[in-house]
Parts: C-alpha cells; sequence; structure tokens
C-alpha cells in the first residue's frame, strides 16, 4: 500500500509544476520587473557612421515607416505567430471606436475579476470607469480590465472577438484572427509581425490611444480604490523617441514588444514576437531601430516623378478624333508620397512605368484621367499617380468644320501661286 501511496505522490509531485506552468506562465511579461533589463548607453546614441542589417534574436520582426507603410526591415515578417498582450492594441481601438462616452462606469464581473494572468486587481462587482479600464489594460496590462472591456462593449468575450476581427478585415490584415481581447495562448488567435505592425500604426492615429500608450503612470479608481498602474514598456522614456505601444508574454507567443519612434520627421514602428528573454527583445527592437535610423533617409519622390514626366511627355500624345484641338495637354495627378524612406543610394531601387491612352473622340473634359503613372519599388508596385487631361477639348461643330474647310481652299490656292 505504502508503495502505491508513493507512486500517486510521485505523480502528483510532477504534475503539480506542468499545471502551474500552464496557468502561471500566461502571466503577461509587462507585470515582470525591467530593473533587470541593462542598456548600454552606445545603445542610446545614433551615429552618423551606417551599420549593417542586425542578425537578430527574435523569431520574427519588422519596421515601417509609417508615413508610408513601407517595410525597411524584415525577418519572417509575414510568418503566423501567436500574439500575447500585443492582441490589447487592437482591444483599445475597438473600445474607443465603440464608445462614446469614456466616462461611463462598468460593473466588474466575476469572470473578468478571477481571469488569470497578469492583473489589475479587480473584484466582482467593482465599479470602474471605461477609461481608468483603457489605462489598466494598456499599462498593467490587465487581462481584467480586457475582460471587463470585453463584456461593456461587445457584450461578451465572443461577441467583442467579431468586433476585432471585423475590425482586422477592415484593415486588410489577411492573416490576422483573434479569439480573446487580452491574448492568452490559443491556436485561433494569431497574427504576423507586418500585420501587427500596420495595427498599430493605425491605431496611433487615435488621439486617445495615443495619449495613453504614452503616459509612464496613471492611478486607476476601481470602487473608490486608488490603484497606480506604470508603464511595463522598457524602451518608454529610455530609448530617445519612443513614444508606444505594448509588449507581452505568453508561452506560446514568447516575449513581444510593439515600438514607435519618432526622430525629428522620421517616424517608424517596430515590432518583435518570440523573443526568449525580455533582454533579447529590448536588444533586438534597439538594433533594428538604430539599423534604420543610420542607414536610411528621405528621398525627394515627387521629383523624381516630376522629372520622368517630363522626358515622357516629351514623346507620347494623346490625339483627339473630332476635337477643336489635334492633341490634349496633359498634367500629373497628386502624389500620394512625396517622399519615401530608402536606405541610403538606393534610388535605382525605384522604377516609374508609363500606361496611357493614345487616341479619344472628342468631346474630353478637364481633369479626365488618360492614364497612369505606375511607381514601383523593385518590381512590387507601390502606388500610382493618374495622368489627367488639362484642360477640355470641345467636339468640333459645323462652322470649326467650315473654317477648315475654307482653311484647306487657302492653302491649296497659296500652293497653286
Amino acid at each position: 500500500m505504502f508503495k502505491k501511496l508513493n507512486i500517486v505522490i510521485l505523480i502528483i509531485l510532477l504534475i503539480i509544476p506542468i499545471i502551474c506552468n500552464n496557468v502561471y506562465a500566461e502571466v503577461d511579461d509587462d507585470e515582470v520587473n525591467y530593473n533587470d533589463i541593462v542598456f548600454d548607453e552606445n545603445d542610446l546614441e545614433v551615429s552618423a557612421e551606417p551599420v549593417e542589417e542586425p542578425a537578430i534574436s527574435s523569431r520574427a520582426a519588422v519596421v515601417i515607416d509609417r508615413k508610408t507603410g513601407l517595410v525597411l526591415y524584415g525577418k519572417n515578417s509575414n510568418d503566423v505567430r501567436k500574439m500575447a498582450s500585443t492582441t490589447k492594441i487592437m482591444t483599445a481601438i475597438v473600445v474607443l471606436e465603440n464608445t462614446t462616452d469614456l466616462s461611463e462606469i462598468v460593473t466588474v464581473s466575476k469572470k473578468a475579476a478571477s481571469v488569470g494572468g497578469s492583473v489589475l486587481g479587480l473584484r466582482s462587482n467593482d465599479k470602474i470607469s471605461i477609461n481608468d479600464l483603457l489605462y489598466g489594460l494598456m499599462l498593467k496590462s490587465g487581462n481584467d480590465t480586457a475582460i471587463a472591456l470585453a463584456e461593456a462593449v461587445g457584450g461578451s468575450v465572443e461577441g467583442f472577438a467579431e468586433l476585432m476581427n471585423n475590425k482586422a478585415q477592415e484593415l486588410g490584415l489577411e492573416n490576422t484572427h483573434f479569439v480573446t481581447p487580452h491574448g492568452l495562448d490559443s491556436e485561433e488567435h494569431y497574427t504576423t509581425a507586418y500585420e501587427l505592425a500596420k495595427l498599430a500604426n493605425y491605431a496611433l492615429d487615435n488621439e486617445k490611444f495615443l495619449e495613453i500608450v504614452g503616459t509612464k503612470n496613471y492611478t486607476v479608481t476601481a470602487s473608490g480604490r486608488s490603484i497606480n498602474v506604470s508603464n511595463g514598456n522598457e524602451l518608454l522614456g529610455y530609448f530617445g523617441g519612443v513614444y508606444g505601444v505594448k509588449t507581452g508574454f505568453t508561452n506560446g507567443a514568447n516575449r513581444c514588444l510593439v515600438t514607435a519612434c519618432k526622430r525629428g520627421d522620421i517616424d517608424v514602428i517596430s515590432v518583435v514576437l518570440g523573443a526568449d528573454t525580455k533582454t533579447i527583445r529590448t536588444k533586438d527592437s534597439i538594433n533594428i531601430l538604430n539599423y534604420v535610423f543610420k542607414n536610411f533617409e528621405y528621398t525627394d519622390l515627387e521629383s523624381l516623378i516630376e522629372k520622368a514626366y517630363i522626358d515622357w511627355e516629351k514623346t507620347n500624345f494623346v490625339e483627339v478624333i473630332k476635337g477643336q484641338n489635334l492633341y490634349l495637354n496633359l498634367k500629373m495627378g497628386s502624389v500620394k508620397y512625396p517622399e519615401v524612406f530608402l536606405k541610403q543610394n538606393e534610388e535605382d531601387n525605384i522604377n516609374i512605368n508609363f500606361e496611357c491612352i493614345n487616341i479619344l473622340e472628342a468631346p474630353v473634359y478637364e481633369n479626365t484621367k488618360v492614364g497612369e503613372i505606375r511607381v514601383l519599388m523593385g518590381d512590387e508596385e507601390f502606388f500610382t499617380v493618374d495622368i489627367l487631361v488639362d484642360r477640355t477639348v470641345d467636339k468640333k461643330n459645323i462652322y470649326d468644320n467650315l473654317y477648315e474647310i475654307m482653311k484647306g481652299i487657302k492653302n491649296y490656292c497659296n500652293n497653286l501661286g
């Protein structure tokens, strides 16, 4: 009997760590003390010397230019991965876009109060404003706040997930899917580094979201209790120009970090997913940001397009049949991105192609589109510029035709003379 008892005890001892790991490994990385991350002061400075593309340890990463959405650096950036608490970027933006009054008071459910992982410390039946829930969500990364917000805005976690997926579809995030508002591991809850960067870029255009993710410290009030929260983003306030966005950690996702950083006119978003440690995700983020700031510069793309257009226009014409003028006067439409952030000395990677109609029948009206300028980065189309009619060309009337006949007779007579 004692032998059987010993076997049972041994099994229990083996199972307990597994159970604990499955529960507590879901504690979001935001709640771990970041004081153990050591910053090298040299990493915080930007030198004029170009640096080579970094070899990073995170499993996936990307840096995009906020102005154009162009990818400036990527590693497995389109691979589908779990995203942990970076999920809460979508949670926050869905709440902000579906709430008219952020001062509205929410009653915390038992489900929200009992959720595992990182929490703000809400209790069942607590009264708290949506505004304070958002700060608890993005600074403290509270899973309890995520559930409370989902229930308040979507009616349920499932209803809120539907809103999240509708928003993802609206933003063209084809490889992103949400199941929960907090991001605890699920096979049906995923994104890519690139699409997460696109989502963050969209969210940062919301002034309230921008304000929240850039806040270092905030005091939340729940049923009269004051709860002080600090932003878990280790780069905020440490690495020059960082103004957001979100960290995350689960066993399945590993360490994740989405960072918005602006220096002068340069405004970028970096994402690292699947880092094994906090230090790695921090260092990888610093390395790819430094790589971009030291190697890329803005190129006057509008001037390059205008020059190409002038050269093209010299040898290309649009004939007008039955028009009062034989040829159309043309002009360029507006350029979507007058400047583009390119790696130094890589203007040759820009290709500009022209497509245009050769013949039209009058009348042809001002601002009619007759062609387009295709701007490509390498072989991939970046955007197009319309080729437009500069002024209206009316159809010939009877007097125009009579004039042409008389002019022809006069020319014939002159040639005879």
